[in-house]
């Protein structure tokens, strides 16, 4: 199948434009003429089988869904609403794949298999959601979870991205100055620090060394980074346990270690809700969701979850002994078992991580802001001590 953009014509003489999947030009005439449409040009989508290799962007999802939530809500089928997203989709690579949506369920499949074909665009859980929202006759609720959830993780992600901005603003800038004074204002000094003729002191030789090193070696200094991250992943290749470690260690490093946990039983907790509460059975709720995680550490824990719960373990015993969850939220798990609404006490669970992540990256922005000062005054005053103390010593050698 190749994917073609078009140009056709109605009935009324009103012309369209879209992009079809279809076998050879014949094949698209005769599926546009089902449609009443008369075609008058066709052209081949250059690169037309890379379009499930495009990530497709969150806000661009939550679009889809916001859109398709509405429409089929107000009663308009399916295919109709994928063909109105279809024409309208401003992204290229998105629009392509709501065309191959579009003609799969045309063939035969439904929202849910047309989806899994996509797995740059459809992750796991969305597919299964839909698959629930099939069977059940809720899809304009799924769409609606579905929207809502990404929602919040893209508040979520943007509030992760604002605690970094402010340490990888002023880091730059601590980088900048440092190269500046090591590279061109220090080598500056050397010879008049070394004419004074006296002995020099333990700090100012330790910045003149380290000058040395900026000077001879900043080409180094620059690779470093990137060398440094190329040996990172090629050790992640070569030794697969290593992995994790890694992942446990930015569980516990701090600011962000902790931060980061509450972050994901977050996101795992409020997907676990939405897909519990459209039907999906524990088990496979723990399964699609471990993978969102993105951390080994986290998704063994999960594994050791689901083997419990096989055992004949309730869902709070079984989180219990994992250790990743604090108390309160086992206390809310519980109850929720108890009173037969563990979807609203899984909520409450993302709530209290959601309201605690907010809370934690407000601390972290106030204590990583005074520390990058400090680090940066603390720099400045190292080179200003290391050239000024010889001359001190000098003057204060001098008799008056």
């Amino acid at each position: 199948m190749t994917m073609y953009s078009y140009q056709a014509i109605n009935a009324e003489g009103k012309s369209s434009k879209g992009i079809l999947d279809a076998a050879n030009l014949i094949d698209l005439e005769l599926h546009l003429k089902r449609d009443g449409l008369d075609l008058i040009n066709a052209k081949e989508k250059e690169n037309s089988s890379s379009f499930g290799s495009t990530k497709i962007k969150r806000i661009e999802l939550i679009t889809f869904f916001f859109n398709l939530d509405q429409l089929t809500r107000a009663g308009v089928p399916l295919l109709e609403c994928l063909a109105d997203l279809r024409d309208s989709m401003e992204e290229p690579a998105f629009r392509e794949i709501i065309a191959s949506l579009v003609e799969s369920i045309e063939n035969g499949k439904t929202l849910s298999q047309a989806m899994a074909q996509h797995p740059n665009a459809f992750d796991k859980i969305t597919v299964n959601l839909t698959l629930a929202g099939e069977k059940s006759g809720k899809l304009p609720d799924i769409f609606r979870h579905i929207t809502e959830s990404l929602k919040w993780q893209d508040e979520l992600v943007s509030q992760t991205k604002n605690m970094m901005l402010y340490p990888v603003f002023v880091g730059s800038v601590v980088l900048a100055v440092t190269f500046f004074l090591m590279i061109y204002l220090v080598p500056q000094l050397v010879g008049f620090i070394k004419g004074m003729g006296q002995e020099i002191p333990l700090q100012t030789r330790m910045l003149l060394a380290t000058s040395a090193i900026f000077v001879h070696y900043w080409y180094i200094l620059l690779a470093l980074p990137f060398i440094l991250f190329g040996t990172y992943q090629g050790a992640l290749i070569l030794r697969p346990g290593l992995r994790y470690h890694v992942d446990n260690l930015k569980l516990h490093i701090w600011p962000t270690g902790p931060v980061l946990r509450k972050i994901i039983l977050a996101r795992f907790a409020n997907t676990f809700a939405m897909m519990y509460s459209s039907g999906i059975t524990i088990l496979d709720c723990i399964a699609n969701s471990r993978d969102l995680a993105n951390n080994q550490v986290i998704a063994k824990s999960l594994d050791t979850v689901m083997h419990e719960i096989e055992s004949g373990k309730n869902l709070t015993q079984s989180f219990e002994h994992t250790g990743i969850f604090p108390p309160l939220v086992v206390r809310m798990l519980k109850v929720g078992e108890a009173t037969g609404q563990l979807d609203q006490a899984l909520l409450n669970v993302s709530y209290f991580y959601d309201r605690d992540v907010k809370d934690s990256i407000k601390k972290v922005q106030v204590m990583i802001e005074p520390t990058m000062t400090i680090i940066l005054g603390a720099l400045l005053g190292w080179v200003m001590l290391s050239v000024l103390s010889p001359i001190y010593d000098i003057i204060s050698k001098m008799k008056v």
